[in-house]
């Protein structure tokens, strides 16, 4: 017959416990990330003001594809701003997708500079680059780690 192990007394410290339960400071290079992502959101905010007024000035081929390309743009500045905060408080579930942005923009930064464009091109390369390069840091990568269950 298994004998149970005796109970550990467990003593209830209030200050311990609110020690614990405040949350860290997100690392530097992970708030320098959060940054990058808003100033993406901010660049996604001004495409999409430049849309709306081509649209508006007629330059669109067709309005309704003038109008979607804008609320395109719109929503993507409203994600890329979702992703900025998550990073900002250190939420495991942004390392993906900002990763997954921070590689489309640098295609799209190298489509740029290919399509002559290296005012638009340079800085969206700059960016992604320090977005990535602060994302992989170990700072950065062990608080976007999740916490693994104690058995």
């Amino acid at each position: 017959m298994a004998t149970r192990p005796a109970k550990a007394t467990v003593t209830h410290d209030p200050a311990s416990a609110r020690k614990s339960a405040a949350p860290a400071a997100p690392p530097a290079a992970l708030r320098l990330a959060a940054a990058v992502q808003a100033a993406e959101a901010l660049g996604m905010c001004v495409a999409a003001g430049f849309a709306a007024v081509s649209t508006a000035d007629g330059q669109s081929y067709q309005r309704a594809s003038g109008v979607a390309l804008t609320l395109i743009a719109v929503g993507t500045a409203v994600v890329f701003a979702i992703f900025a905060v998550g990073l900002a408080r250190a939420k495991p579930w942004t390392r993906i997708p900002v990763v997954m942005t921070q590689l489309a923009i640098g295609v799209w930064g190298i489509y740029l500079l290919n399509g002559h464009r290296p005012d638009w091109g340079v800085p969206m390369l700059l960016l992604a680059a320090c977005a990535l390069t602060a994302l992989f840091t170990p700072p950065a990568l062990r608080a976007l780690n999740r916490q693994s269950p104690k058995p």
